[in-house]
């Protein structure tokens, strides 16, 4: 009767075992056995597919799989009659990763449609940016015309209002010349509010074209590889930045001033009219024909050479002082060294641009000199030969800087002819 029982339970057992299978690793001898056997080397556990991430060509069926599924392979699942389908996957997606189907590839019409909508939007969008310039330039050119008109007739020389008694700082007594609301003033009073816009067209017609130009030359020959400088980059590679930086910027400069001087000349040469009360260049079209006819080609390009020689020395010094500045004297450890980095350009701008400011006054000088008109004879200025031979004489009488300021102009007289009090 045991040995019977014992069968039975034995019986009981290796069905039990069958039905639930010991895991992987787990020994063999743990199950009941009849005789002694070998133990059953131990497995490491499989590892789930694609744990990690699934490669890119694999598909997920569906939990349930699908009536209308195509039919492939069936698999009888362990439990009943239940059958899970499992669709074929196409050819493409069958292969390897990293084979020719495996890697990612975009569709012709797509991308060949987003390509084609970016390139008419940026070209657009750049018209619509350099339209915005010339638009803002012109409005700027004529909001600060009327300073620029009483700073040109300072700068020929022409002082129609008599000096005022004043004092300086340490309280001795000076001559004062009209500032540039007294001047204003007097040629509102003279040619009326419309006259303080005289020479106001071929100023924007010059504008217009140095805007212009200056994009297409950076359209023609683009700046390939423009980093900024960054304070990460070491001496040398940020004075290269610097120095292929303003190279292309010079280039650009010198263009717009070559293909905008002429309307420059027209523009100086209207304003000066107000000293002698002349009409001689009443439009932009008949000063053309007038110069042309008198002066030749060269009439249009006369003092040139000193205002692209004041422009070549701005930018060049302007860019590598403040250079050198923001990495010289501008610690990293400042909390605000960025925001002085920023101003820094700036302020260099304001302080090279007085020191080329005599190129400036050579170029204006040389344009209206000999020319027909009175602010360009005789006891305005000599007749000069050349740019270099008019510097001379301006260094010569202390009038290198005249027309710099506009606010407080002292007179060239000494202080010694005012009664004392």
């Amino acid at each position: 009767m045991s040995t019977a029982l014992g069968g039975a339970a034995h019986k009981a057992q290796l069905h039990q075992a069958r039905l639930f299978p010991a895991p992987h690793g787990l020994a063999a001898s743990c199950l009941p056995q009849r005789g002694p056997r070998p133990p059953a080397p131990a497995m490491a556990p499989p590892a789930p597919p694609f744990a990690a991430a699934p490669p890119p060509w694999f598909r997920p069926r569906s939990p349930g799989g699908s009536r209308n599924a195509p039919r492939g392979r069936r698999r009888r699942s362990g439990g009943g009659g239940a059958m899970a389908v499992a669709a074929p996957l196409p050819p493409a997606t069958r292969a390897p990763p990293g084979g020719a189907a495996g890697r990612p590839e975009a569709t012709g019409p797509s991308l060949g449609g987003a390509a084609a909508e970016a390139g008419p939007g940026g070209d657009a969008r750049a018209e619509g940016a350099e339209g915005l310039f010339v638009v803002l330039g012109a409005g700027l050119a004529a909001a600060s015309h009327p300073l620029l008109y009483v700073k040109l007739l300072v700068q020929v020389g022409h002082e129609p209002l008599p000096p005022i008694v004043g004092r300086n700082v340490l309280g001795r007594k000076v001559l004062y010349l009209p500032g540039f609301f007294t001047y204003a003033r007097h040629i509102v009073e003279v040619d009326g509010k419309r006259g303080l816009f005289r020479g106001l067209t071929p100023r924007l017609i010059s504008s217009t074209l140095s805007t212009i130009t200056r994009g297409s030359v950076k359209k023609t020959f683009p700046l390939e590889d423009m980093e900024h400088v960054s304070n990460k980059d070491d001496v040398k590679t940020s004075l290269r930045k610097v120095v292929k930086e303003t190279s292309h910027e010079m280039m650009m400069q010198c263009m717009s001033r070559v293909v905008s001087h002429p309307l420059h000349v027209i523009s100086v040469r209207c304003m000066v009219q107000f000293v002698g009360r002349e009409v001689k260049y009443s439009g932009v079209f008949s000063a053309i024909g007038r110069i042309f006819k008198e002066e030749g080609i060269l009439g249009f390009f006369v003092g040139l050479v000193p205002h692209i020689l004041g422009d070549v020395i701005f930018l060049w010094c302007c860019n590598l002082l403040a250079h050198f500045i923001n990495t010289y004297a501008v610690d990293d450890n400042f909390s605000q060294a960025s925001v002085i980095r920023s101003y820094t350009k700036f302020v260099m701008g304001i302080a090279v641009s007085m020191l080329t400011y005599p190129f400036l006054l050579v170029g204006d000088l040389m344009a209206v000199n000999n020319c027909g008109l009175r602010a360009g004879l005789p006891p305005y200025a000599p007749v000069f030969t050349s740019w270099i031979h008019c510097w001379r004489y301006l260094s010569a009488q202390g009038q290198l800087f005249r027309g710099s300021s506009l606010l407080f102009r002292r007179a060239p007289m000494p202080a010694g002819c005012f009664p004392s009090d």
